[in-house]
């Protein structure tokens, strides 16, 4: 069930991907910057792959609730460049919100943590999709349906900034100015994307990055703390099974543990590497504990790489290694 104006839209970004993804590789094979390897390019495929499956599966069913709650509609805009406009920024911010609860609650950090366990950062890394997003994604979107936007036009415009998310997922774009203000550049992607303390959980935005600044979520990249990619315990097994699934293997892990169901309740949704015995951390608890932001700061950048926290459910937080510069 693809529409014309995605098609469209398929065909039209195509080339684009080829283009920048091709240049990027040749000119860090020329560099000899390793930023690409054979095996993370076919899990980035393998993983997108699946995802777009399950989209297709299920789009049917989203559609036609969307459709179903544009029928009660509250209100409608006939201006068409508002229309639009609005719509790009209501998705946008439903985007932030989406991917924030992907963050802050481990039931669905267990979906998304696919997207964040590449160590590598590259632009086939935004082809590195959350597989079970599909299933919950559309739910976000309800209320501008009821806002008076049809569903075709949500889902289209989903597709279309999708190229922009795809896009920033790359090291070779510095600092851009003025446009950092208010948009999410490959600058901010990375901080999203780092494993550094300071960084967990920043920089949620797909275009812009007004909401991170206005919800407390925004992160500078810093010249003086360098970003690491990868989880905080980094997986060894890339099995495809093990790919989609580790950290709910962990979850489970912990589901397991004796306690009162409220315990239980906390493990699902309570941020990841939330623990009832203090075993592991939260990234707002790791932050707080060296000082992130405080005088205790320099002494925690002097320590630079932080001991390993068995159990932080593959929080995106302390890589074993830094990605070569």
């Amino acid at each position: 069930m693809i529409g014309f104006r995605e098609s469209l839209l398929f065909m039209l970004s195509t080339p684009l991907y080829v283009l920048i993804i091709g240049a990027e590789m040749v000119l860090s094979y020329c560099q000899h910057r390793p930023y690409y390897s054979i095996k993370g390019i076919l899990q980035n495929c393998y993983l997108t792959l699946l995802n777009m499956g399950l989209d297709l599966l299920v789009r049917g069913f989203y559609v036609g609730v969307l459709v179903w709650v544009y029928q009660y509609r509250i209100t409608e805009i006939t201006t068409p460049w508002l229309y639009w406009l609005t719509l790009l920024i209501l998705e946008d911010f439903a985007f932030y919100w989406l991917h924030r609860v992907d963050h802050f609650c481990r039931l669905f950090w267990a979906i998304h943590v696919t997207h964040h366990s590449s160590e590598e950062f590259n632009l086939t890394v935004g082809f590195r999709s959350s597989v079970l997003q599909p299933l919950y994604r559309f739910i976000y979107f309800v209320p501008i349906a009821l806002l008076g936007f049809r569903a075709e036009d949500i889902v289209f415009m989903y597709s279309a900034t999708q190229i922009y998310g795809i896009i920033v997922h790359t090291q070779y774009v510095g600092r851009l100015g003025f446009l950092e203000w208010f948009l999410v550049t490959p600058s901010h992607h990375r901080v999203h994307h780092a494993s550094n303390v300071r960084y967990l959980d920043r920089n949620m935005g797909m275009m812009l990055i007004i909401w991170d600044r206005l919800f407390g979520t925004f992160a500078e990249e810093e010249p003086t703390d360098p970003v690491r990619y990868g989880l905080t315990t980094n997986i060894t097994d890339h099995s495809p099974g093990n790919l989609v699934f580790h950290e709910w293997k962990k979850l489970m892990s912990d589901l397991r543990i004796p306690g009162p169901f409220g315990q239980k309740i906390r493990y699902l949704l309570a941020p990841p590497g939330w623990s009832h015995d203090g075993r592991s951390q939260t990234a707002d608890e790791m932050r707080q504990e060296f000082g992130i932001g405080t005088e205790s700061e320099m002494e925690f950048q002097m320590v630079g790489e932080l001991p390993e926290r068995p159990g932080v459910g593959n929080h995106p937080s302390i890589s074993t290694e830094s990605p070569a510069k």
